[in-house]
């Protein structure tokens, strides 16, 4: 089986995006057995370049994870929506409002990850962990919608969906009342869902 796996750079004036510190940590773990891709942070390109992976990898599961800072735990993304609409410009300057990501897709894609499986195993790990009905409208959505629509066009046998994590204890320094988790317990829970997905797919 082959799960492809996407984290982000840093973006919004943080100098590390702790998405992109786990799928390093993922790659040590599980070597060639993962497709690792950092994406930037930019609409346009992170599209293209995961395009670009699903369609010479051809994965049998594609699983992003991205960060919102305002979250306190792991959050398994349920649905993503087609609108791209940025509060702040991506890393490139570029801020669609109320823009249609795809003129041919659904309002919206819904994961076809296991929900409550992975939120299941989760809590049997002491990991705190929460189902998301909204990935927002920023790059995180974009690339959650993208793969989706991938997945229900040309790949119907993938397996596509998306989690957020919170800051990391470093980046929530100096921050009043902004919820954090350390980058071990985020790292733990996404070798647990990878794990857990492999086991399902066997």
């Amino acid at each position: 089986m082959k799960i492809l796996v996407t984290g982000f750079e840093a973006f919004n004036q943080e100098v590390i995006n702790p998405s992109g510190e786990i799928i390093k940590a993922l790659a040590e773990t599980f070597g060639e057995n993962l497709c690792i891709l950092k994406l930037p942070v930019e609409f346009k390109r992170a599209g293209e370049l995961l395009e670009e992976a699903i369609m010479r990898l051809q994965p049998d599961i594609t699983l992003s994870f991205g960060q919102a800072g305002k979250r306190e735990c792991i959050t398994i993304e349920r649905v993503a929506i087609n609108v791209d609409d940025a509060i702040i410009p991506d890393n490139i300057g570029y801020q669609p409002i109320d823009t249609t990501i795809s003129g041919i897709g659904p309002a919206a894609y819904f994961t076809t990850l296991p929900l409550r499986g992975l939120l299941q195993c989760l809590s049997e790990n002491e990991i705190e962990a929460k189902i998301s009905n909204s990935a927002g409208t920023y790059v995180c959505n974009h690339v959650m919608y993208q793969a989706l629509h991938l997945a229900e066009t040309r790949f119907p046998n993938m397996k596509a969906g998306f989690i957020h994590v919170p800051y990391m204890k470093e980046q929530a320094e100096g921050k009043e009342n902004v919820p954090y988790m350390e980058l071990t317990e985020m790292i733990k829970a996404a070798e647990i869902i990878i794990r857990y997905l492999e086991k399902q797919a066997s």
